[in-house]
């Protein structure tokens, strides 16, 4: 059965202050405790409450506690050190670089990571006596990024944190933090994956490092919608240019480029632009296409002269119902 971590004791999330986390804690003290609370498993709770605000008031125990992760604080685990994680484990990251998750269930991870200790310490005596080789390669390892559609477009670099394991030579898991700067080459698409050679999981014993991949997420942008490398914009028209027809300039990622919206042209309708969506990168033969959605924008009639107008145009469509087009 997985245990609940003492934050969701508390109700609180791991972000949470110092400060409020002791509000938390006071609030369900009045409300669990033995003296005063009529729930029926109020000494339960209180007990549960009393051993999570113990830990995480304690700057230093909240700091191994975050580390290690509340099955191995409750296996009797104090430090990084009294854990080791096993060949298959592989720490996820977020977008910003920072350690997420796990890439096995938690539980499933300490099982294995207690019931090999003794084999493994055994394992590095070996190595260090020349018994044995000790050797593995690191794990690869998974991240998303989040891009700004114009990052994705054009091309960046990104500074990440990255936090996980090192294990040093006398098989001691480390906690590790370390910044990468990456390139982002133009042209990625949502969902494509980035490999990054050999920063990965560190490998021990002469292993080599695997490899970080790095999945592309773009944030959505007011006005545009992505779909693969094709884009699709939103341009106003006046209503003249929509029923008059032109060629309109309007600003994209692309730079400046000059559309024809054809004459009676209503709102709602999409123009091509093949090749103007996002280039070819890397594993893509061609650059998809930009649509060109075009809505109507009408003018407000403030002054006499605008309000004349209007009525011009209205007299010059004596049988025009909108509402029932």
């Amino acid at each position: 059965m997985k245990l609940p971590d003492y934050y969701a004791t508390l109700g609180v999330e791991k972000s949470t202050s110092a400060e409020d986390l002791k509000k938390a804690f006071r609030r369900l003290a009045r409300k669990y405790h033995p003296d005063v609370s009529k729930e029926p498993d109020a000494a339960s709770k209180m007990t549960a409450l009393n051993e999570a605000n113990d830990v995480l008031s304690d700057p230093e125990k909240r700091k191994v506690y975050d580390q290690i992760g509340h099955e191995a604080w409750a296996k009797g685990a104090r430090s990084v050190d009294d854990i080791r994680p096993p060949p298959s484990w592989n720490p996820g990251f977020d977008g910003a670089g920072t350690q997420s998750g796990f890439g096995q269930d938690r539980s499933e991870f300490f099982e294995e990571m207690f019931g090999r200790a003794a084999q493994e310490r055994s394992r590095h005596q070996s190595h260090r006596s020349g018994q044995g080789p000790g050797r593995w390669d690191g794990q690869d390892q998974h991240a998303d990024i989040s891009l700004t559609l114009a990052e994705a477009f054009n091309g960046a670099k990104r500074a990440l944190q990255l936090g996980g394991y090192e294990i040093n030579a006398n098989g001691e898991v480390l906690p590790q933090n370390r910044a990468l700067e990456v390139s982002i080459p133009a042209g990625v698409a949502q969902g494509q994956l980035i490999r990054l050679s050999g920063q990965g999981g560190a490998g021990f014993g002469g292993g080599k490092s695997g490899d970080l991949y790095l999945r592309v997420h773009i944030e959505p942008a007011d006005g545009y919608h992505v779909d693969g490398r094709d884009i699709t914009m939103s341009v106003y028209v006046a209503p003249w240019e929509a029923a008059l027809g032109g060629e309109v300039e309007i600003k994209t990622l692309a730079g400046s480029l000059v559309v024809n919206v054809p004459a009676g042209s209503t709102a709602g309708r999409r123009l091509r632009l093949k090749g103007k969506g996002i280039p070819a990168g890397r594993g893509a033969t061609t650059a998809g296409d930009l649509y060109i959605e075009l809505k109507i924008a009408v003018p407000s009639a403030v002054t006499e002269q605008q309000q004349q107008a209007w009525q011009a145009l209205a007299q010059a469509y004596p049988g025009f119902e909108p509402r029932e087009r």
